[in-house]
């Protein structure tokens, strides 16, 4: 099968520099989500059709896992002319389907009871029945048969009342679809070549039209300003909320969570409001996420429990530990079982062995941590020295005092024990004291200066 991608259009009412289709939904460009659908129906040939920010729209293809054909419709003159651009990549011998890329959320299920219906010889239309057909292509039928479809601007007042519209995805036998494209004419309203026209010259050559329709109108919604892209936003969020419940997660409120790439969930996993996973984020069993944290590509393991407010990135969490509120796990941080995490610590490519915890206001950047170790509050690890990156190495059993800063590269040994306001420049002993504040001095008849009253 042939698969045409529309994607040439300006979008003025985006009331953007961004070309329409490159506009994210659920963190991923509109044509990319056509481009992914496109992919799971095995098709043998893609062709873009391109226009407005060419330069953009070929660095997205350019991304592609495979390569993507594409045509340039340099001026825009209807959805007819756009796919004859395309016509010259286009295998003869399979059907054609044509898709949209500002149209992101038709499913591949949908898509494929449509090739079905269309087999190899008819033309193919996915229709639906919309309450408010206000500004669409109109499905006129005869004795229930697909005739012709008229465009708003076009219609008689009968032909606007009609509620069963035209979506624009079509299956087209490939051999006809260039046949017809070059009969077709723009002596229209809009005066434009119409995909939509070939289908009463399909009734006139004898040429079955048939239809599908898919499971929901927001299958074939498309997106022209940012309120349609709003709204398919709360949509497609929805229905991934639905699906996630369905699975046996529990969701404190469906209609308040964001999932911007692949959410892997196990069981008995909570998530509160307002939370926001990006990439691909893995929640194993038990795990309790708390509200308005943002996780991204990140692993967290079972029984672990992310208090509200933290931001997790690149990261793994270990089985049954505690994070935040309010901490921060940034790329290349792997936490063992039951390490905690405490509000307002960072953790930085560091690696922290099971049982360990930094409960307060941390900085550890660089560090390798083994098991049982205590970081007190105020504690940091000084990783760079404006030019390269050191490592802090932290053995078993050590105890940081708060207030500390580890300046690295340096090792503090197995069950050592740094005293708090520690400066560590060199190696601190195993099972040993280490302190470096200086001797306390209290000064007398010392007098607090007094503000002078002007």
């Amino acid at each position: 099968m042939n698969v045409v991608i529309l994607a040439a259009g300006m979008g003025k009412r985006m009331q953007s520099a961004l070309p329409k289709v490159l506009h994210p939904l659920a963190g991923k460009p509109l044509l990319q989500h056509v481009l992914d659908t496109a992919r799971s129906l095995s098709a043998g040939r893609l062709c873009v059709i391109y226009g407005h920010g060419s330069a953009a729209v070929q660095a997205l293809l350019a991304k592609q896992p495979e390569q993507v054909a594409t045509a340039l419709q340099e001026k825009q003159l209807g959805t007819g002319h756009a796919v004859m651009q395309g016509l010259s990549e286009l295998d003869d011998q399979v059907p054609t389907l044509i898709l949209y890329g500002d149209v992101p959320l038709t499913t591949t299920a949908s898509l494929q009871a449509l090739i079905a219906a269309a087999g190899n010889d008819k033309l193919g239309i996915l229709t639906v029945e919309q309450d408010d057909p206000t500004g669409l292509g109109r499905i006129v039928r005869e004795n229930g048969h697909i005739v012709r479809i008229v465009e708003q601007k076009d219609a008689t007042e009968a032909e606007r009342a009609i509620k069963e519209i035209n979506s624009g995805i079509m299956v087209v036998p490939t051999l006809r679809l260039k046949q017809w494209l070059g009969a077709i004419r723009n002596d229209n309203a809009q005066g434009e070549y119409y995909l939509t026209d070939i289908v009463a010259l399909a009734v006139a050559d004898d040429v079955p039209v048939v239809s599908a329709q898919p499971s929901a109108q927001w299958e074939v919604a498309g997106v022209n300003s940012k309120v349609q892209l709003a709204e398919l936003e709360r949509i497609h969020q929805r229905n991934i909320a639905n699906q996630l419940l369905e699975r046996g997660v529990t969701l404190l409120d469906p209609a308040r969570i964001d999932v911007r790439g692949e959410l892997i969930c196990g069981r008995d996993v909570t998530i509160d409001v307002g939370c926001v996973f990006e990439g691909k984020v893995e929640l194993a069993d038990g795990v309790h996420i708390g509200a308005h944290s943002v996780i991204v590509n990140a692993r967290i393991l079972a029984g672990a429990q992310i208090k509200p407010f933290c931001h997790i990135e690149e990261a793994v969490v270990g089985d049954a530990s505690i994070i935040g509120p309010y901490a921060r796990l940034r790329p290349g941080t792997v936490l063992a079982e039951d390490v905690h995490v405490g509000n307002f610590v960072e953790i930085k490519n560091g690696q922290v062995a099971a049982h360990s915890k930094a409960n307060h206001l941390a900085y550890i950047g660089d560090a390798t941590i083994g098991s049982r170790v205590n970081i007190g509050a105020g504690t940091i690890t000084c990783n760079y020295d404006g030019a390269n990156k050191f490592r802090t190495v932290i053995e078993d059993d050590a105890f940081i005092g708060s207030d500390s800063q580890l300046v690295a590269p340096v090792t503090v040994g197995k069950g050592a024990t740094l005293g708090a306001g520690t400066t560590l420049t060199k190696n601190a002993p195993a099972g040993k004291l280490t302190v470096s504040r200086p001797r306390q001095v209290t000064i007398e008849n010392w007098t607090r200066p007094v503000k002078i009253k002007k």
